[in-house]
């Protein structure tokens, strides 16, 4: 199996798989794991290490995480390592709904690789500006 893993600060990621359930459906292959306030690293690791227990050298991983090199990331990396599932696994840091979403409605359809590209292209592109529509229409109170 393929599996999608979002991991944060605080409750980003699961905020997240709720908002990817709305738009994708609920999801076997969608794990959502923060580091919560007041919780160390040590303590992370091992919630996480307990959320990924499923996971084996068999499967494959799509890891996104809020901010690449901040302490959720780099200790699920470690955890990944240390499981040896390091090989199968890519990792994504700066994740957001639109690089999450194609992440899980395309990840079945292509390789680790392939999916990664594509997911970092959407992400680009999706960050575009909302500029308000001028009102060219006459005031009347300015007649």
């Amino acid at each position: 199996m393929k599996y999608v893993i979002l991991v944060s600060h605080g409750k980003l990621a699961s905020g997240l798989a709720n908002a990817l359930g709305m738009l994708a459906g609920n999801r076997k292959d969608l794990i959502a794991c923060g580091l919560e306030d007041g919780k160390s690293a040590d303590e992370f690791a091992v919630e996480f290490a307990k959320a990924i227990e499923g996971i084996t050298t068999h499967d494959e991983v799509l890891m996104l995480g809020d901010l690449l090199g901040g302490s959720p990331l780099t200790t699920a990396a470690n955890v990944i390592n240390e499981k040896g599932l390091a090989a199968n696994t890519r990792v994504v840091g700066g994740m957001n709904l639109p690089l999450a979403l194609t992440a899980l409605l395309m990840k079945d359809s292509m390789d680790l690789d392939g999916l990664k590209e594509a997911i970092m292209q959407e992400s680009k592109e999706a960050i575009k500006e909302f500029a308000f529509a001028a009102d060219d229409s006459d005031d009347e109170d300015d007649v």
